[in-house]
């Protein structure tokens, strides 16, 4: 059962009052982050092919040097993708005809822990002139569009070495002037900000907070949201908390605590917040919590703004959200849409399940419909409806590990198994 419980509305900080998304160059035919171009987890456009198979409907595909469960990134003719080799981090760059442009290597890599984790998980970002990638061995690097290297830093050599119990999971994130690395683990955790165009450090800001064990640590990437006023905010999940940070120097402004009301030792959190209309629906508690959380105010406002409360999540797939609604889908694929406003759940549904595989990437909204790619490389397609939705296609491809989100960009569905890229249209 899953269980909604309203709070009564707070006033916001006056400069929080209008809170709105930080405008992307993207348009519809780019998707330049791993949650799209809006952070959502939602596609522009429409015309998107709703089946494929290895043979129907698969324009190209690639095999990859190296295993990665990274998201690509794409901006125009220009297709962004990271691996690893046994020898060297790698970032590839094809065209949307499948050439590959260029390749280059970023030091040297620190292979996965888990059956479906690599040394390249985060995604990578784009602005449209640069390109910025990140791997587990700590390499952060800028690159041109012409694959020459701008900068490349190191985390771990610059401020210590990984403390993660398992595989680097966050993606950098780019603000108005630098690109941003969440670091949550046993210690030190921090948020760092560097030059987007020299990777000159401008900030890091401590982030430890009062959580034990493996609840310290996180996987989860920040959400850059624009103000009213022409600011930026950094909403960070990880750590029993969801904080609120300054993207001009990373000063933390409000935070909400409560989310391991038990002080459980293992609520290592892996699904990121989303937000929109003003709120941040925030996944906790390994798939049993998801709260709501009205942005703005200063300081604990845990007791104040939030908003409702569910206590069902997912675990590692982070929660669309569109038209005032979420779309939650969990690692066993129990989709719940829940009002945006309220918390009500609006309807249920379920994917399909085979062979025990789950999911991990995370569901994608496009053109009215619910795309779901679950971890054998199959991509489930939902078709979405004011009551419910109905499962219209169970599209199957070589059947490897795939925990990368599709990406839907001008009527093109690109997925990423651990081992190969594929481009499916109609």
């Amino acid at each position: 059962m899953t269980r909604t419980t309203n709070v009564s509305r707070a006033l916001a900080a006056p400069c929080l009052l209008a809170i709105v998304w930080l405008t992307s160059p993207a348009d519809g035919a780019d998707w330049p982050q791993w949650r799209g171009p809006q952070q959502n987890g939602v596609a522009a456009g429409s015309g998107f092919p709703v089946e494929w198979s290895l043979e129907s409907n698969v324009r190209w595909s690639v095999e990859l040097p190296g295993p990665g469960s990274s998201t690509p990134a794409v901006w125009g003719d220009h297709l962004f993708v990271t691996c690893s080799t046994e020898g060297e981090n790698l970032v590839l760059c094809f065209n949307r005809a499948g050439k590959e442009l260029w390749r280059r290597a970023l030091g040297s890599p620190v292979p996965g822990k888990h059956k479906k984790a690599t040394g390249a998980n985060p995604s990578p970002v784009t602005d449209g002139q640069r390109v910025y990638v990140y791997f587990k061995s700590g390499d952060l690097a800028c690159l041109d569009f012409a694959g020459k290297t701008l900068w490349h830093e190191n985390l771990q050599k610059q401020f210590g070495e990984d403390t993660l119990w398992w595989d680097l999971g966050t993606s950098p994130v780019l603000t108005r002037d630098h690109v941003v690395v969440a670091c949550m683990q046993s210690g030190p955790s921090y948020l760092a900000a560097f030059d987007r165009s020299t990777g000159k450090l401008g900030w890091k800001a401590d982030r430890m907070l009062d959580a034990n064990e493996e609840s310290n640590q996180s996987y989860s990437t920040p959400m850059v949201v624009g103000n009213a006023d022409g600011s930026e905010t950094l909403v960070v999940l990880g750590a029993d908390h969801v904080t609120a940070h300054r993207a001009s120097d990373g000063k933390e402004i409000w935070r909400v605590g409560g989310l391991n009301p038990t002080n459980h030792k293992y609520f290592r959190s892996i699904a990121s917040p989303v937000v929109a209309d003003g709120m941040v629906i925030a996944p906790y508690a390994r798939g049993k919590s998801l709260t709501a959380i009205r942005l703005g105010g200063e300081g604990d406002v845990t007791k104040s703004h939030i908003a409702w409360h569910a206590e069902l999540s997912p675990d590692v797939p982070t929660p669309a959200a569109a038209d005032g609604k979420v779309y939650m889908c969990t690692d066993r694929g129990e989709v719940r849409c829940f009002d945006l406003a309220t918390g009500k759940v609006l309807w249920e549904a379920e994917a399909p399940r085979r062979g025990g595989a789950n999911y991990s990437a995370s569901p994608v909204v496009a053109d009215g419909h619910l795309y779901m790619t679950r971890e054998d490389g199959m991509t489930a397609v939902l078709k979405l409806g004011p009551n419910g939705a109905e499962t219209i296609a169970e599209n199957q491809l070589a059947k490897e590990m795939t925990v990368a989100t599709p990406v839907l960009v001008d009527g093109q569905v690109f997925c990423r198994t651990l081992q190969h890229l594929y481009c499916i249209g109609k």
